[in-house]
């Protein structure tokens, strides 16, 4: 089974430099509409079979082109629901970076539990879970391996980018994940591989390809176009 992790377009809170978390009605910008397209037109020539959702609004607008483009309708995962940044919710970073628990977001983020909120643990607990359980799900029902979208948030994505990579969640800040961009994980019976991250251009035909990649985990790839993300982020 392989899934596409697709982060949201650029928002509002994103140029506007606050912690959007679960902040109901947060809009793609222009930018972030355009970036949607353009992953639509990216994705669209894949065997896609299924798309998941963050139920927020800017999921919601990323997803919208792509589903149309391939007749899906895409199903809302409140297991893929930003963060709850608590009382953090809607602060400028600025503001956020003197905070003492900032440093323990960054270096220690399986302690980390937001004042009113989430701790970054459970946070990574139920993402995980979320995308094993719509995997066992799909596989189920095709009896095959089955190509689908995931689209959600930053720090959601970096928490299931560590896990499928093995490395504690203390590390995961070293993941970026961009506006935009998709990574991709294969799951099969050794475990996960991972066979992009934080990609905004290249060719992706090889996801087409069911058949077990090179050794040494090479994946053919061809020249593709950049979509020209922008590359804010909305999340510590």
């Amino acid at each position: 089974m392989t899934v596409i992790l697709l982060r949201h377009g650029v928002s509002t809170s994103n140029i506007g430099r606050t912690l959007a978390g679960r902040t109901p009605g947060v809009e793609l910008t222009e930018r972030g509409a355009e970036q949607a397209a353009a992953v639509a037109d990216r994705l669209a020539t894949l065997p896609i079979e299924h798309i998941a959702s963050s139920p927020l609004l800017r999921c919601q607008r990323t997803v919208a082109p792509l589903a149309e483009k391939l007749g899906l309708e895409p199903e809302h995962d409140e297991r893929l629901i930003e963060v709850d940044y608590g009382e953090w919710t809607g602060r400028p970073l600025a503001e956020l970076l003197t905070e003492p628990l900032w440093k323990v977001v960054q270096g220690h983020a399986s302690g980390a539990v937001f004042p009113g909120g989430e701790g970054l643990a459970q946070v990574q607990q139920r993402a995980v879970a979320a995308i094993r359980d719509i995997e066992r799900r799909l596989a189920g029902e095709a009896g095959r391996d089955v190509l689908w979208v995931a689209c959600a948030h930053g720090d959601i994505i970096k928490a299931i980018l560590a896990d499928a990579l093995g490395l504690h969640l203390d590390s995961f800040q070293r993941i970026a994940v961009e506006p935009a961009s998709i990574s991709v994980v294969r799951y099969g019976t050794m475990g996960p591989s991972v066979w992009k991250f934080n990609d905004t251009g290249a060719d992706l035909s090889a996801l087409a390809v069911t058949a077990a990649p090179v050794p040494g985990g090479e994946v053919p790839t061809a020249p593709g176009a950049d979509n020209g993300n922008a590359g804010h982020r909305d999340s510590p």
